[in-house]
């Protein structure tokens, strides 16, 4: 591991304050998956900003009817909210599919859409990844790929993203609330949150650099969710494959349905 800076934000406007002093300067919130990488040589910020203790941790009904999970929520609180398991049953089901008991303790709402994908190639320094080192090719093209992609892969990256609560995040239609570190706020739809390779697939998401997630928003959901996964053992164990599926009826007739593949792609 490379020596870093610590610094830890009290206040939202703190934290953007704290990321813009050095270039390689990232949040910290969770870390169940950002000091693994770390560990592994992956990851080397210069600086980390620990936001635990900035108030983003409220679960909270919105005026029109739909949820806010503060950024920083906890995987397990957000598991076991009472309006979560009640009205969004499937993002319940993603998150305990997850993990174990002891991590989701840990991991926030906004480190789980930032958690990098498991690809083996990205996490071992001696094989060439474009993700890690833009430039260097793709091993994982022409190697062990049996766990990379079959949709919207090229020829520069086939990693998929992991996360399970994504896949029914994006099958809720949620937005992701950003604080720019300039002033003023942005929404972003979770369908639009992650990317595709393309030129860039170091780039995982549409964040600018110094951005702040400070919630994911969930609209006023009537109808039924669920989420699936298929994975080698039955515990603490990466989908191979999933689907979330979020459905609402007009008697026997289906008036609106949002399907979601995860593990599959760069993006669920």
């Amino acid at each position: 591991m490379h020596p870093f800076r610590y610094e830890r934000a009290q206040t939202v406007q703190g934290a953007l304050e704290s990321i813009g002093k050095e270039k390689n300067a990232a949040f910290l919130a969770g870390g169940t998956s950002q000091i693994d990488l770390m560990k592994e040589d992956v990851h080397r910020p210069t600086a980390l900003i620990d936001i635990k203790r900035v108030p983003l941790s409220v679960i909270m009904a919105l005026p029109d009817g739909g949820l806010r999970l503060g950024a920083n929520a906890s995987n397990t609180d957000v598991a076991y909210n009472e309006q979560v398991q009640k009205r969004y049953t499937g993002l319940a089901e993603a998150i305990l599919a997850g993990a174990s008991p002891q991590i989701r303790n840990m991991a926030s709402t906004a480190g789980n859409l930032l958690q990098r994908t498991r690809c083996p190639y990205f996490r071992d320094t001696a094989m060439a990844c474009n993700k890690r080192e833009p430039g260097s090719g793709c091993s994982a093209r022409e190697g062990i790929n049996r766990v990379h992609a079959v949709l919207g892969a090229n020829e520069k990256c086939v990693a998929t993203h992991p996360s399970d609560m994504c896949v029914a995040l994006a099958a809720l239609d949620a937005t992701v609330q950003v604080q720019k570190p300039g002033g003023g706020t942005r929404s972003i739809r979770f369908k639009d949150f992650h990317r595709l390779p393309g030129d860039e697939p170091q780039k995982d998401t549409v964040l600018e650099p110094g951005e702040l997630i400070t919630s994911v928003d969930l609209p006023a959901f009537t109808g039924r969710s669920h989420y699936l996964k298929v994975r080698e053992r039955a515990s603490y164990a990466y989908a191979l494959v999933s689907v979330a599926v979020a459905m609402e009826m007009d008697g026997d007739a289906i008036k609106s349905a949002r399907i979601v593949l995860g593990s599959v792609a760069h993006k669920p």
